[in-house]
């Protein structure tokens, strides 16, 4: 009997998925929806293109004749508002009834909103869609001041666009530094000053108790909790994603700021899969639950996913992610999860040149990597083999570091 795939949501996940399946089931009938109005593009270069470096065309990675020459069933502008696990059939907006055999959830999030007075205002803008970094592009050509808030991954994109506009701005952080969970002040002050050279300046301590406008209700001015008031008639927010999971609600699908999934990317719902960065997954290098944005882990929670919609428990999620920024003099990395662990070291080899790693019960968990980046494939290494080394930080640090260096013992069976 010729199976049934619903795939919501295509991003790089969903897509993934929909092409794995393909391969991995070729009979098999396969539908894709997407609320968005265009196919599959590139997100990462999306900032490259609000800064005004890249035109659309290199953004787009699937024509709509990509999934017609799969046989894959591609809905644009399609909101799914009802899922039925008891009758395996998802509902649009439109009443359309679809049915499933298998269903994967992969429809990422929205970005949060922050609460506070007048934040919906004229020219305060979110980056998340591609439609949302034309709405940038378009607008901060003819920007004069700008203030970014949101002192994480996203938020330095937002920073990076206005300075490759020449658009002064205000970088505002609730902390002492940017993404102080992941870096010390020594490493993120490398990142301070990379930005103070592009004419936006880190405010510390800060943030937004309000916004002001104009007249027609257009934004004019943030002003933080210590009542600091920063000239702005562009708005840049990045503080976090709401996962889409309302249509889940009210079935049994577990979620928990995300959809909960095992290693085999499946649900509390033996034929629901979820991929993507809408995720609480086990992380079976972490040993615990864990949640990752990441483009490439995205991809191959998508691909995981669709094995296992096909043979299930076929093949599990162990994956260390990368996250990369080019917007400065110096590359920046950072894998696995930074921000967790009970353990750390850190060491700085010049201005520009700085390392971090984490560790959870003496293996890396995680590091940020600034100015040189060669480590990083040896430190993965480690991490994915979970390598008990926090006891050789010092080595760990060194900056020709080497994993013969190492005293170690023979690797755990995997």
């Amino acid at each position: 009997m010729t199976q049934s795939y619903v795939i919501i949501g295509d991003g790089i996940a969903g897509s993934s998925a929909a092409e794995t399946l393909r391969e991995e089931d070729p009979d098999a009938d396969i539908i894709v929806i997407t609320d968005e109005g265009e196919a599959l593009y590139n997100r990462i270069l999306i900032k490259e293109f609000a800064k005004g470096k890249l035109p659309e065309a290199p953004i787009s990675i699937h024509e709509e004749d990509w999934y017609d020459e799969r046989d894959i069933d591609l809905r644009l502008n399609t909101l799914v508002v009802d899922v039925d696990p008891d009758g395996h059939t998802v509902t649009t907006h439109d009443g359309e009834e679809i049915s499933y055999d298998k269903l994967l959830y992969s429809t990422g999030g929205t970005p949060t909103q922050l609460p506070v007075d007048n934040s919906d205002a004229d020219g305060i803008h979110h980056f998340w869609t591609f439609q949302d970094a034309r709405k940038i592009r378009e607008h901060i050509e003819r920007a004069d001041s700008s203030v970014v808030v949101g002192a994480g991954l996203l938020g330095i994109d937002l920073a990076a666009i206005t300075a490759a506009n020449d658009v002064e701005g205000k970088y505002l952080m609730r902390g002492n530094a940017w993404w102080r969970y992941a870096l010390s002040e020594e490493g993120a002050e490398i990142i301070h000053d990379a930005l103070r050279e592009r004419n936006v300046e880190p405010v510390f301590e800060s943030g937004v108790d309000h916004f002001e406008t104009d007249d027609e209700g257009t934004v004019t001015t943030a002003v933080d909790p210590n009542g600091d008031r920063y000239d702005a008639d562009f708005v840049g927010i990045a503080i976090g994603l709401d996962f889409n999971t309302e249509i889940l609600q009210d079935t049994d699908v577990e979620c928990d700021n995300g959809v909960v999934v095992d290693e085999y990317m499946q649900t509390s719902d033996e034929d629901i899969y979820a991929a993507g960065d809408i995720t609480q997954f086990h992380d079976v290098i972490l040993g615990e639950r864990a949640q990752n944005g990441a483009w490439g882990s995205a991809k191959e929670q998508g691909t995981i996913a669709a094995k296992n919609m096909v043979n299930p428990q076929s093949e599990e999620f162990r994956w260390v992610s990368s996250y990369s920024i080019t917007h400065f003099d110096f590359p920046f990395l950072s894998f696995g999860h930074p921000t967790l662990g009970d353990d750390e070291v850190e060491a700085k080899h010049s201005e520009d040149e700085w390392r971090r790693l984490a560790f959870k019960d003496g293996k890396i968990v995680g590091g940020v990597l600034i100015g040189d980046l060669s480590p990083q494939s040896k430190y993965k290494k480690l991490m994915r083999e979970e390598r008990v080394v926090a006891d050789q930080k010092d080595v760990l640090m060194r900056e020709q570091f080497d994993i013969d260096d190492l005293e170690l013992e023979e690797a755990p069976a995997e």
